[in-house]
């Protein structure tokens, strides 16, 4: 479904008005959900449906995904951590995923950025390289 300009528009001010201290305030999501849901703006159901799809990126930058090949030791994943926290520069979430098809290595995601060290993907490079 196509969505306006307009309702882009509002979506975006109202992710912008979602920030308390720059920091996404989940109260403030709500109150404004509220709102917008209780003045019934033209459009309100695609306003909120952008603001929703906002909300889910912005999220999203904030939690990482770790696949690995096998299970991390603690101290292997506290420098992880470490080293993902000093390149986004923001406190992040941490999931763990255990996904033996990568052989080795790691592929790490961080809202729309993927870093893909495993072996398998390294193999499919050569792979590609050759072909």
């Amino acid at each position: 479904m196509k969505i306006s300009k307009e309702a882009q528009r509002m979506a975006r001010q109202l992710l912008r008005s979602s920030f308390v201290d720059d920091r996404l305030d989940e109260g403030r999501v709500r109150l404004l959900t509220g709102r917008v849901i209780a003045a019934k703006p033209r459009a309100y159901l695609q306003i909120l449906s952008a603001y929703a799809n906002l909300l889910r990126l912005e999220l999203g930058k904030s939690h990482a995904r770790v696949e690995t090949a096998v299970e991390l030791q603690p101290a292997t994943r506290q420098l992880v951590e470490a080293d993902l926290r000093a390149k986004s520069g923001r406190e992040l979430t941490f999931e763990y995923v255990v996904n033996p098809d990568l052989l080795g290595g790691m592929r790490v995601k961080v809202g729309s950025d993927v870093w893909d060290g495993s072996i398998r993907s390294r193999l499919q490079r050569l792979q590609e390289a050759f072909r």
